[in-house]
């Protein structure tokens, strides 16, 4: 397994949902593409839901991490893209993300509200790079 150190500056505002920032050492980075609310079948899951989305999403990115190998507890950074962002999504998208990644040592993560995504009612896309050895 990799070496990653969770960096957290004592000057800077405690981080809730996210770390500031991670250093990690290991032989092999994944790029995971954005993944969105899919099923199986290749349908949207959760319409206009986006917690079924959001949880979607992060087991979509669970199943490509473990198709290379990997898992969450590899993932060093994760951006994440929301349509029509508000900000009372953060605690669906917070409550969802604990639940897959727990609560401590959370990897580096960005934020974004966009227009739209690839494809009409998707509302979340998250992408990862994980570090492994």
């Amino acid at each position: 397994m990799a070496v990653i150190h969770h960096i957290n500056p004592p000057d800077r505002t405690p981080p809730v949902g996210y770390t500031h920032a991670t250093a990690a050492r290991g032989q092999r980075i994944i790029h995971v593409s954005g993944q969105v609310a899919y099923g199986a079948d290749g349908k949207i899951v959760g319409h206009g839901d986006l917690k079924r989305q959001t949880e979607t999403a992060y087991e979509n990115l669970s199943s490509a991490l473990a198709a290379a190998h990997a898992s969450l507890s590899d993932v060093v950074k994760t951006t994440i893209y929301v349509v029509d962002y508000r900000p009372s999504d953060l605690a669906i998208i917070r409550e969802v993300r604990f639940r897959f990644f727990g609560r401590e040592n959370l990897p580096a993560n960005t934020l974004v509200g966009v227009q739209s995504l690839a494809a009409e009612g998707l509302m979340i896309e998250i992408e990862a790079v994980a570090v492994m050895d």
